[in-house]
């Protein structure tokens, strides 16, 4: 019985009337991805850059993660056509790769995801999830309408090179990284410092006026309403370990004893 994927990222930017949200997942569980899929979050981005992901507990969470609407995104950790290519075969439709900062950077991206002539992905979709074992009719001739490809500016070369990575043919939308920019900025944790907004938001021009969605991670409400005033069409707004630490935080300071003797963390 012939098996039909989900609707990319990219097909749902394109439907959509508002932003959308998302939410992060870094604990690689996933019973938590599956909690938060449930939320009513429209994306989930699953992280392989900065969290305890493998390809086995990625797999868990997109599968996870299918039962619910949630969109998911997977993060890789780097852009190189080995890792693209188990991400992809795992069934991962919808990829976002770190640290771009060049037009030739993102056509590489674009070759790696892609089946020859088009591109370099190496074929094995009879034993992968991503053409569920060959249950998706002409996988190999329609794979590029079931994987869309993101990228991430997050210095300011790649700020300065945004508009020319959103014009490269096959990627379909640019999400720009603050708290690498600030750094790069020499502005370590000032995500909200305004040359890093200001950044951000030059970054912005040039993509929307590329005629490709924008995107931003901004934990800070006011940041993330400023950038979607000007113009934001995806942002993350949490994540599952600072949701736990902030509400586990707030329980103990509302219910444990601030006069007992015990050793707490500092942070």
């Amino acid at each position: 019985m012939p098996f039909h994927l989900s609707p990319t990222f990219r097909e749902r930017l394109a439907g959509s009337s508002r932003p959308l949200a998302g939410i992060w997942v870094c604990t690689a569980s996933p019973l938590v991805a599956e909690i938060v899929a449930g939320s009513g979050t429209d994306w989930i981005l699953v992280d392989m850059e900065h969290s305890p992901n493998g390809l086995t507990s990625v797999l868990g969470q997109l599968q996870a993660i299918a039962s619910s609407p949630a969109t998911p995104v997977v993060r890789v950790p780097i852009g190189d056509p080995v890792t693209l290519k188990q991400v992809l075969d795992l069934g991962a439709q919808n990829i976002l790769v770190p640290m771009v900062s060049s037009a030739d950077q993102a056509r590489d991206l674009v070759s790696a995801v892609r089946y020859p002539p088009r591109g370099v992905r190496g074929v094995g979709s009879a034993l992968a999830r991503s053409a569920r074992w060959n249950r998706v009719e002409d996988y190999l001739a329609r794979a590029d309408e079931h994987v869309s490809l993101f990228v991430q500016v997050e210095t300011i070369e790649g700020i300065d090179a945004a508009g020319d990575i959103a014009a490269v043919n096959g990627i379909d939308g640019v999400f720009v990284g603050p708290s690498d920019l600030a750094a790069s900025m020499g502005l370590l944790g000032q995500q909200t410092h305004p040359d890093v907004v200001g950044a951000g938001l030059r970054a912005f021009a040039a993509v929307r006026a590329a005629g490709k969605p924008v995107g931003v991670n901004a934990f800070d409400p006011d940041a993330a309403q400023a950038y979607l005033d000007a113009g934001a069409s995806f942002l993350l707004v949490g994540a599952d370990v600072a949701l736990l630490a902030r509400g586990s935080e707030a329980l103990a300071a509302r219910w444990s004893s601030a006069d007992d003797d015990r050793p707490r963390a500092s942070y």
